[in-house]
Order: C-alpha cells, then structure tokens, then sequence
C-alpha cells in the first residue's frame, strides 16, 4: 500500500466523524496551534521548547533567559496561524493572503520588512540554486497565485500543498520568515482540502532540506512530496488515536 492510499484510507475514516465543531474544533486547533508553531520555529533555530512555546502562545509570558526574538517569533507564528485557519472555508491563496501572514508572523520582528518583498538578492547556505532577483519576485509570485488557481485541481490535495511549498520556498520573496511561512501556506492548502497538518519534527529537518535541495537543483520534486506525505500520515495517525478512531490499513 502506497503512503497515498494509506493517506486517502485514515482521511475517509476521520471524515465520517466530522464535522468538527464546538469545544472539540477548538482543542484540535489549539493543540496543532503549539507543535506546528514549535517544530516550525525549531527548524529555523528558535530555542524555546514546546512546554515554553506553550506558556508563549497560551500565557503570553516571555521566558527568562531566552532571546526576545525567540518570543516574538512564537507570538508572531501563532498569530499567523489563526489567521490561516479563518481562511479555511474559502480555497484560495492569494498574494494578499501570503503577504498577510508574513505580516503577522514577522512584525514584531523587522516591521519595516513585514509583509513586503524584499529589495536584495539572497544566497542560502546549502545549495547552489540562484533565486529570483528582487525585481523579478512580483511577477513570480503572480505566476504563482495564477498556478494555486489554475492547476489545485490537478493533484492529490497532498502532493499539491507539498509543490506549493516547493515553489514559494524557490521564490523566496521575503527577506528573512520565508520557511515558517512556506509551511504555513501548505498547511492553509491542506486544511481548505479537507487534510491534516503537515509537522516537521526538528529531528527532520536533514532530510527536509535535503529533499527541497533535491527539487531546487535537480528539479525532483517526489522525494519532498513523499516526505510532507508521510508526516500527514503522521498526524492523521495521530487524530485517530486522539478521537479513539480504529485505525484499519488491510
């Protein structure tokens, strides 16, 4: 059985028990709420550990001894992600929408570069891959936005949010924020689909940058569309325990 069929298996089964609503709606988003904004910021070198992010997002306190910034990052993803969720009923991803979570997310941080392409080339440690000048990144994201409208249909609403993730994170239209928000935008496209969180573990985060490496250089996208998979796989596997689901693959 394929990671996809495995997929398309636990997303009827949890499917039969939504909708999800009331207090129960409300316990699963704030509990993706902590690990996405934990393991997204822990990817980019964040130090707060998911019992601090916690006390971030939940208390508002900042934690002695770590970096403002730190806080601000954690403040600013949880920020970014309930606004990714007030879009979940309306399947599109516009510029707007891209340049509002960045917003949000990034603010309190550089507010003069929140939400705002940025103005000068950028080399990522890594990998050779030239990104687009800043000249060229408003046009590129309109070819994007045009891409989300035009081809959504066209793929399995996981491999789907893997390559939007694959082409934005190529585009790199921020100065800094462009992978937590690359992670929020494909997560807004599972969720609008109907499909759980894609979280990456900072354990991971090799072979997710080794597999974005792989499409940037070699143009291979399917090593990073079956990595998001499995870790969809993941949560679904984890949604069903939670809502005592019987997880049945034979």
């Amino acid at each position: 059985m394929t990671i996809y069929e495995k997929i398309d298996r636990c997303h009827k089964a949890i499917s039969e028990v939504r909708p999800f609503e009331g207090h129960m709606l409300k316990q699963l988003k704030d509990y993706y709420r902590i690990g996405l904004t934990w393991s997204s910021n822990a990817i980019e070198g964040n130090t707060l550990t998911i019992s601090e992010t916690k006390v971030v997002l939940e208390d508002g306190l900042t934690i002695g001894g770590r970096p403002l910034r730190d806080f601000y990052e954690t403040v600013g993803h949880g920020q970014a992600y309930d606004f990714m969720f007030t879009l979940i009923g309306e399947r599109r991803i516009t510029v707007e929408d891209i340049k509002t979570m960045h917003r949000l997310f990034y603010k309190s941080i550089d507010e003069a570069n929140a939400g705002t392409w940025r103005k000068e080339s950028v080399i990522v440690s890594g990998t050779g891959y030239v990104f687009p000048r800043p000249q060229e990144i408003e046009g590129q994201m309109r070819k994007l936005e045009k891409w989300v409208k035009s081809e959504r249909n066209n793929y399995h609403p996981v491999t789907f949010a893997a390559l939007l993730h694959l082409k934005f994170v190529s585009i790199h239209p921020f100065i800094d924020g462009n992978g937590r928000t690359s992670r929020l935008i494909m997560n807004l496209a599972l969720i609008q689909d109907g499909y759980q969180l894609a979280i990456i573990p900072p354990v991971l985060r090799p072979e997710y940058n080794d597999t974005i490496r792989q499409y940037q250089n070699k143009g291979k996208s399917e090593p990073f569309c079956e990595f998001i998979a499995e870790r969809v796989y993941e949560t679904q596997k984890e949604i069903m325990r939670l809502l005592h689901i019987p997880l049945d693959l034979a």
